[in-house]
């Protein structure tokens, strides 16, 4: 479970970064899937990052100030709406439960917001994110400002608070790194699974379903994204969701997939041979994305750019594509003319962390910003082959990804996701155990 102290050293945080103003933070809404049956319901990860609250319906309010104080405005107890959905903390429940300064009905929000922004210097929320908050926001705001003959003042700023949070979101604590190593551990024995149920007859749901099956027996709540499960040529369609083919003797499966635990992402790729053995141009293949891998996940430490192990990723594919006939070279000019970009088209990660793709930027004035020790990341090289004239027939319709989750730490890197097999001779003796 969350941390709930830590939760309100967060506010408390986000209060002083602010320094002057009020933050509004809603969860996210409860979404239709059809008719009246609702997509089960995923708090947003910037409220429950500050409140451990994962109930809809809820607006969390931090002002900033000499004295900073935090409000949340959630739903009423009502005992026939739980009767038919389950338990609701109310207001007086939740300042118990989850330690919040203030709480009130979400039902006085509409009355309350315009109260609480009038006379503060700065207003802060997520502007663009959402058409009805930014109406509902900028009402709150012209009733402020209709009250000017009396003396009272309307916000002078409007801030994205997402500069501030995604920031501190970047910095996974200790309570974090243990839900995401958790959330790893989890992932692991799934993937393991996976490869052991794999077989040729197979279809790749059924691969799906062990997936899954783990997940929650694991005591993962969710899939942190819906799992890629891609045999043969479906391997180079890289966000592949179909996942409905037979599998193939001499098909390879290429597996995105990772669980959600507590709110935090575990994100696993893995790429095997069906029929439990590669092919010559299978390993060839299979073995260069390994190794630029390897080299990607050995530029991870404190003081390297955050592009470092993209470029250590892409002059070890393009080397071995040059090696492997896919590509002219000299390899400087296979770089220079992206012509690799036609067998690796991605990035090499991203930030990982309560969202699958993490926030935090990229670049700092321009320029990659430096890894920072409490920083999670993917690294997740591969190589894509689609049937061309000018392609060796032997490497047609193989795709290959290994991703793994790294965090940075003071003197190097901690590989999250390392119980996850990956080399040949590993996986060749899993693949088809089960």
């Amino acid at each position: 479970m969350i941390d709930l102290a830590r939760c309100a050293e967060r506010r408390a945080t986000l209060a002083r970064r602010m320094s002057t103003g009020i933050a509004i933070i809603p969860t996210a809404p409860e979404r239709i899937r059809n008719r009246d049956s609702d997509y089960l319901y995923r708090f947003d990860s910037y409220f429950y990052y500050l409140t451990g609250f994962p109930e809809p319906e809820a607006v969390l309010v931090v002002i900033a100030g000499t004295e900073h104080r935090s409000i949340l405005f959630c739903r009423d107890r009502n005992p026939e709406r739980e009767l038919w959905d389950g338990f609701r903390h109310g207001p007086e429940g939740a300042k118990a439960a989850f330690g919040i300064d203030e709480t009130a009905s979400i039902a006085t929000l509409e009355e309350a917001l315009p109260k609480l922004i009038a006379n503060q210097r700065a207003l802060y929320y997520a502007p663009g994110a959402d058409p009805g908050w930014d109406a509902r926001v900028m009402g709150w705001l012209n009733q402020v400002r209709a009250q000017s003959r009396s003396g009272v003042t309307a916000p002078g700023e409007i801030r994205d608070v997402r500069a501030i949070l995604d920031e501190m979101r970047l910095f996974k604590d200790e309570t974090e790194l243990a839900t995401m190593r958790r959330a790893a551990a989890i992932s692991a024995v799934a993937h393991q699974r996976a490869m052991r149920a794999a077989r040729p007859g197979r279809n790749e749901f059924e691969i799906e379903a062990e997936l899954l099956y783990e997940f929650r027996r694991g005591g993962a709540q969710y899939p942190a994204y819906w799992p890629i499960v891609a045999g043969g040529r479906n391997a180079c369609v890289l966000h592949y969701r179909d996942n409905s083919a037979p599998l193939a003797q001499d098909d390879l499966l290429l597996i995105d997939a990772g669980c959600e635990l507590d709110g935090y992402a575990a994100d696993i790729t893995r790429t095997f041979p069906v029929g439990g053995r590669f092919s010559a141009a299978q390993r060839d293949i299979y073995e260069l994305v390994l190794a630029a891998q390897t080299s990607a996940v050995a530029a991870v430490s404190p003081g390297r750019e955050w592009n470092d192990p993209h470029d250590a990723a892409v002059q070890t594919l393009a080397r071995g594509f040059v090696d492997l006939g896919l590509c002219e070279g000299p390899v400087e000019r296979v770089i220079e003319s992206e012509d690799y970009k036609r067998f690796y088209m991605h990035r090499t990660g991203h930030w990982l962390g309560l969202d699958v793709h993490d926030v935090g930027e990229y670049k700092i004035n321009g320029n990659w910003r430096k890894l920072e020790p409490g920083m999670t990341l993917t690294v997740e090289p591969g190589c894509y082959i689609q049937p061309a004239d000018n392609v060796p027939k032997a490497f047609w319709n193989i795709g290959v990804r290994i991703e793994d989750n790294v965090l940075v730490t003071a003197s190097g890197r901690e590989i999250l996701t390392e119980a996850t097999p990956k080399s040949v001779p590993d996986i060749e003796a899993l693949v088809g155990s089960g």
